[in-house]
């Protein structure tokens, strides 16, 4: 007699759970297939060159396909837009941007239910592209689910290149535990590294894994923190973290990704160590010297800067150990920007809000600050076109293979469409809401006030 074998539910749910599925970086944003022309518009393509004379812009699907000055034919049933002489413009993005950690503070973040934090953030994500912000940088927080949801379209978001948990190392910045979690057991996770805001790491291997970690789950980049900080209770900004070869042991392992490390440094020491073991981005370096400076200019390493507002550090409460890091720290950002342009360092501009969606809602403004060291022109080519040139360096681990930040043939289709020349009146920027009359990402409309 002939037995049949019938499989249980259980092992036909085992077999379809040992199907390997996508990896985060790997996801696709949905692809459209509309056709939106955009006629007598002003170009501004994200490199600070001036406007361009009235030209028509076709994007067809998620790219750009032609720009002219003249007539350009579209099939019936594509969208026509009359700019009526505004200017066109790459949408924003943010090199240093923390989607998880805007709203309710660090206490919070760790008591509250995690499904409760990944609704918050959608709310947040949504509000940053509708302030024109496109694509972000997140340089530490668990975004990954965020950034799935945006992707699959569940939820109106920018573009998101995460980095995963912020890593540091016992009392480093980022380490938001208290003193009655000292000592620390081998094996047991605190809070942060459970909800994967933070990785506390105190050797080289524990470095491997943490980074291998955060690249398995889909990071771009990986984001540790060389030196002290403002915000964590117990990181001096003058202190020096990790040792060069727990930093090198960073770099080793993104490189065999293909992909680099951003440090979180402000001291020449922290500087100049991330630099001897290979980090190719350096947050912040606010407390640099000029010898310093130049060293960054040799050996091409980026420089990712925020022009902090004065909000923000007046957001500490006198005599706290955060706001005595504040007033050393918010001295030496105009010197710091002094020191990029005088050496031409390769500068991407970020605005490393935190616990403040009061302050997210001042995104364009912290941006049109930029004025007190750039042009209008060179302000919006830094958050467009260079910071997409930043982008691009996590290679193949880019999560959105394509060209970001420019209004170029071929690139993908972010955009705004600017009521005014923000060449002229960069406060424009600052005000979204009435400025911005469409917000276009990834060839989709996301907002078009000229519809009403």
């Amino acid at each position: 007699m002939k037995v049949l074998f019938r499989p249980s539910v259980l092992a036909v749910l085992l077999a379809i759970a040992t199907v390997p599925l996508p990896s985060a970086s790997a996801q696709e944003p949905t692809a459209t297939s509309e056709t939106t022309l955009f006629q007598n518009v002003r170009i501004f393509d994200g490199t600070g060159s001036p406007l361009s004379g009235p030209s028509n812009v076709l994007v067809r699907g998620q790219t750009i396909e032609r720009i002219s000055a003249g007539a350009i034919e579209v099939e019936p049933g594509a969208t026509v837009i009359d700019g009526g002489g505004r200017t066109l413009m790459p949408g924003l993005i943010d090199a240093h941007w923390h989607a998880m950690l805007i709203r309710g503070n660090p206490i919070q973040m760790m008591a509250d239910d995690v499904g409760y934090t990944n609704i918050v953030a959608a709310d947040e994500a949504t509000d940053t592209l509708m302030r024109g912000f496109t694509t972000v940088r997140d340089v530490g927080g668990p975004a990954f689910s965020l950034k799935r949801a945006i992707d699959e379209g569940l939820v109106d978001g920018p573009r998101i290149y995460p980095s995963g948990a912020m890593i540091t190392v016992t009392s480093g910045h980022g380490d938001f535990r208290q003193l009655i979690d000292l000592p620390r057991v081998p094996g047991k996770l605190s809070r942060i590294e459970e909800i994967g805001g933070a990785a506390i790491v105190d050797s080289p291997d524990e470095m491997r894994m943490r980074v291998r970690e955060q690249l398995m789950r889909g990071a771009s980049q990986i984001k540790l923190t060389a030196g002290g900080g403002v915000s964590s209770p117990f990181s001096p900004v003058d202190v020096s973290t990790f040792t060069e070869a727990e930093i090198r042991a960073a770099t080793e392992a993104a490189s065999n990704w293909g992909t680099y490390v951003t440090a979180h440094a402000f001291t020449d020491e922290a500087i100049r160590t991330s630099i001897d073991a290979g980090v190719k981005v350096i947050e912040h370096g606010f407390l640099m010297t000029e010898p310093t400076a130049q060293l960054i200019a040799q050996k091409g390493i980026w420089l990712s800067l925020q022009p902090l507002p004065e909000a923000l550090r007046e957001g500490f409460p006198v005599g706290s150990v955060q706001r005595e890091g504040a007033d050393e720290v918010w001295p030496g950002i105009d010197r710091t920007y002094q020191l990029a342009r005088k050496y031409h360092l390769k500068t991407a501009w970020g605005t490393d809000v935190l616990f403040s969606r009061a302050l997210a809602q001042q995104q364009g403004a912290i941006l049109a600050s930029l004025t007190r060291w750039y042009t209008p022109a060179e302000a919006l080519a830094m958050a467009t076109g260079t910071n997409g040139e930043l982008l691009r360096l996590s290679g193949r681990r880019n999560p959105y293979p394509g060209k970001l930040g420019v209004v170029e043939q071929g690139a993908l289709a972010d955009l705004l469409l600017v009521d005014g020349n923000p060449l002229e009146n960069i406060n424009l920027i600052a005000d979204p809401e009435r400025s911005f009359v469409i917000i276009m990402k990834d060839g989709k409309i996301y907002k078009n006030s000229l519809a009403n």
